[in-house]
């Protein structure tokens, strides 16, 4: 099968655009001095003016932010909806705080000992 016939089965117009580019011009790396900008002065002062070892969340809110900054974080489940399906939550932090991140996720692992195995059904 061609590539491009499974283009909208996997939703690959945004990779096929950008590989159609030239490289990094200077609208782009505006862009790129923008979101350093809002991460220092959003997610970063956040956390430094605030003292606090993690940002927690409830779902994927969060992750955009994380991921613009690369930031670490870990997602993982926080409870059960009514068919089993994980309701997750995400601890995420500076760069460098990854082992203080297992250590609040582990916290939270222990205290609450809600984790389950995966079920595969068919």
């Amino acid at each position: 099968m061609v590539v491009q016939e499974m283009i909208k089965e996997f939703g690959q117009e945004i990779f096929l655009a950008a590989e159609a580019t030239n490289g990094i011009g200077d609208a782009e790396m505006k862009d790129i001095w923008n979101l350093a900008e809002l991460t220092r002065n959003g997610f970063e002062k956040l956390i430094m003016q605030n003292k606090l070892d993690a940002l927690v969340t409830v779902g994927s809110d969060a992750s955009p932010v994380l991921a613009i900054g690369g930031f670490p974080a870990i997602s993982v489940p926080a409870a059960y909806g009514s068919k089993g399906v994980p309701i997750g939550i995400c601890f995420g932090g500076l760069k460098g705080t990854e082992p203080k991140l297992i250590e609040i996720y582990y916290g939270f692992e222990q205290a609450t000992k809600n984790r389950k195995s995966p079920t595969f059904l068919p």
